[in-house]
């Protein structure tokens, strides 16, 4: 406890870390202060307070409590993740878009530019589909055309808004702005859950205080877990040969490059998750289908379901993975740099020993994280309410761990470069890649 009081000490004497710290708070502080800001046209008393499942759910989710509540930045980041994550396909499978990732600074501004008009455009769509399918019309008090026109604006409007509050945070602040502003967003629906599921518990004739108890130890071991999970790396050595530059020598030492058993972060979650709506929104278009066998995908708990998300989360790791790491890249780069890993040829030879390597700790990598993503489901299964049951795994904790992670890594290296302790005693803080990493690629913000 004094080694934590010792530290926060030291974080307060840095004038320009307080400065950022105390920035990145009014930010967020701002960020809530709009969620709670309703659409133009709109009364709230008629808004439904149906918990949102499913998708729906998850946005709601990213959004703090905004989407269901008809908010002006109802749409959240969600457009402009959606944005970079296409962005960075592009940059995949086109010619064009590869040449400006290998631009440097400049290739990085107009990935940039591009991802901003995209997430416009993704917006105004989407704005389009909310107003008509998730605001009752007896909420709208104004007409429905003009309603329409001008929430489509106004959300718009929003999204940017919160945007640019996402990178205000980035260059000002602390830590990954978009991915600041989603966590504060997953926190903010923390102490309604909680208090719902305290009710819950004492108002049941079985375990009461004992209970909750274990619940809080499950999810810290759950969390400890995860924590594991996002910071597991398998090192692989590289040497580098001695060169002469000028009168000093260089290289012969042996570093390290940190394979992540996790590389894909959260994404193949978010894919997986988006698969799996489409049940439930074709049961809702043909009511016929309601008896049918894809009745047993609207149900989260079900054993079906919960095996056939972790198929898909395992799949979409590869996937994932497959396309944002390039061991060929890594092997040329290694190459241009002199290094070469102990034992193995350059060239071919060290980019199928890197891919062999990947491919050994994805796999257990995409077993762990379907297990993660199908904990809320089974926490479900035995009692707990579902809105606390969020944060015992899925999307909601790998953000949380992830995020905050990265803050007390950024927050770590001020404390180090003025010579004072680490937040630890121990070894270092260390990041994790983006979640989602596509959205690092293009704007230097990470889910």
């Amino acid at each position: 406890m004094k080694k934590l009081f010792s530290t926060l000490s030291n974080i307060w004497k840095i004038e320009e870390l307080k400065g950022r710290i105390l920035f990145t708070l009014m930010i967020l502080v701002i960020y809530r202060l709009v969620c709670q800001v309703v659409l133009p046209g709109v009364d709230p008393a008629q808004l439904s307070n149906a918990q949102k499942t499913g998708l729906l759910g998850l946005l709601d989710m990213f959004a703090g409590g905004a989407f269901s509540k008809a908010s002006i930045v109802a749409l959240g980041v969600m457009p402009y993740i959606s944005a970079s994550i296409v962005v960075q396909l592009l940059g995949i499978a086109v010619p064009t878009f590869q040449k400006m990732q290998k631009e440097g600074e400049s290739g990085r501004k107009k990935l940039t530019q591009y991802t901003r008009y995209l997430t416009v455009a993704i917006t105004l769509v989407q704005a389009v589909g909310y107003v008509k399918t998730q605001v009752a019309q007896e909420a709208i008090i104004i007409n429905h055309t003009l309603f329409y026109f001008v929430s489509a604006i106004v959300l718009t409007a929003g999204t940017l808004f919160v945007m640019w509050l996402g990178e205000k945070i980035t260059d000002k602040g602390i830590g990954n702005g978009t991915s600041l502003i989603i966590m504060v967003g997953i926190i903010a629906r923390l102490p309604i859950a909680l208090s719902q599921e305290i009710s819950s518990v004492f108002a049941g004739s079985d375990g009461g205080l004992i209970r909750l108890v274990l619940e809080i130890v499950a999810l810290y071991a759950i969390i400890m877990f995860t924590i594991l999970i996002v910071q597991g790396v398998r090192k692989v050595p590289v040497q580098y040969a001695k060169r002469i530059v000028g009168n000093k020598q260089v290289g012969g030492v042996r570093q390290y490059i940190p394979l992540k058993v996790n590389a894909a972060g959260v994404m193949p979650i978010i894919f997986a998750q988006a698969l799996m709506f489409v049940p439930s929104a074709l049961i809702g278009l043909f009511p016929n289908l309601q008896n049918s066998w894809l009745h047993q995908y609207s149900d989260i708990t079900s054993l079906t379901y919960s095996l056939t998300f972790a198929f898909l989360i395992i799949a979409f790791t590869f996937f994932y993975t497959a396309i944002t790491v390039n061991p060929t890249q890594m092997s040329d780069d290694m190459k241009k740099n002199g290094g070469f890993i102990p034992g193995v040829k350059p060239g071919l030879a060290t980019s199928s020993f890197i891919d062999d390597v990947i491919s050994k700790i994805t796999f257990p990598g995409s077993l762990f994280l379907a297990v993660i993503a199908i904990l809320p489901s089974l926490a479900v299964k035995v009692g707990i309410q579902q809105e606390f049951a969020h944060f015992f795994g899925g999307t909601s904790l790998l953000i949380l761990v992830g995020v905050v992670l990265d803050t007390l890594q950024q927050i770590e290296s001020y404390l180090l470069m003025r010579h004072y302790d680490g937040l630890m005693k121990t070894g270092r803080v260390t990041g994790r890649s983006g979640i989602p990493s596509a959205v690092t690629s293009t704007s230097g913000a990470a889910l």
